[in-house]
């Protein structure tokens, strides 16, 4: 991963690290990577949803299982993850519209279609029930279409992510968080350089976003609360789990939701700050993992 280039010096090969990680886990391949991270391999696919382009990959078999990537991802996010859980499920990585390859279109609607891209999505694939894990802005996608289509969620798995629902708890813990929020716990970056380099790689692979585009997310976002009632009325498995230096979404704002949704599981886990799948991936992976075994059928 590293080339050599004297006794002490080293040379991070931005080529070789995307490609040892990547195609080495088996999820992706990338070529020219001076034209942004691109997905070249036959299993990155696309289907036409009302008027918009889905790009989307499937890996494995068995029960499905969605990961629905944060608002500094794309279905790449997913690479520390999909070798593990193909073993046992059928895995399903997309980019949200207006992420990736995944070009908003029209009146650019944005989050406010999420739900239903996912929707139009799962109908594509034939898939009639699925767990969804979603980290972050994915959060929103997961718990409202777990809201929307509750018959069709056998499980949900909340990153990092309290999911669009809120109380007085919440929005003043909300209103109280830190301005210095970032992705990641803060020693993360000096003990894991690579990973964060290529986090921001990922991140900087949806290049048309502007300014205004981020502010018009985050406005939607929060200003849609989701209601969580039909989630708690199917008694849907629920594990929201949390980096214990999350700064973006902390772990007592991630509590508070997790205390108003009767059954749900809470984990939090120390050294990780917002992106615990991308940290501490083997402990999201055991995690994550055990808690779908327990709770997802056979049914595709």
């Amino acid at each position: 991963m590293h080339e050599e280039v004297g006794d002490d010096v080293k040379i991070i090969s931005r080529r070789k690290l995307f490609q040892q990680i990547l195609v080495g886990g088996g999820v992706l391949a990338a070529s020219d990577l001076s034209m942004g991270f691109t997905a070249q391999s036959g299993s990155l696919k696309s289907v036409q949803l009302d008027g918009f382009e889905m790009f989307y990959e499937c890996h494995g078999t068995g029960p499905a299982v969605v990961f629905a990537h944060g608002a500094g991802g794309t279905h790449l996010s997913w690479w520390q993850q999909i070798p593990v859980f193909l073993e046992h499920f059928q895995c399903v990585t997309f980019d949200h519209r207006g992420f990736g390859r995944s070009r908003d279109v029209g009146d650019k609607p944005g989050q406010r279609s999420f739900v239903q891209d996912l929707r139009n999505l799962l109908d594509h694939l034939d898939i009639q029930k699925a767990a969804l894990v979603g980290q972050s802005m994915g959060g929103w996608t997961a718990l409202g279409f777990a809201s929307s289509f509750p018959e069709r969620v056998t499980a949900l798995v909340m990153c990092d992510s309290p999911g669009g629902y809120t109380n007085s708890e919440v929005d003043r813990l909300m209103a109280a968080r830190s301005e210095d929020r970032e992705a990641f716990a803060k020693s993360f970056s000096e003990q894991e350089p690579e990973l964060a380099f290529l986090y921001e790689g990922i991140r900087r692979s949806t290049g048309d976003r502007t300014s205004d585009d981020w502010s018009n997310l985050r406005r939607g976002l929060f200003s849609a609360p989701v209601d969580a009632s039909r989630v708690i009325e199917n008694e849907i498995p629920t594990l929201f789990v949390v980096g214990e230096e999350d700064s973006i979404f902390p772990p007592e704002l991630i509590e508070a939701v997790h205390r108003d949704i009767p059954g749900s599981e809470l984990a939090i886990i120390p050294d990780a700050g917002h992106s615990v799948y991308f940290e501490r991936p083997k402990v999201f992976n055991r995690l994550v993992k055990e808690f779908l075994k327990r709770y997802v059928s056979s049914v595709r």
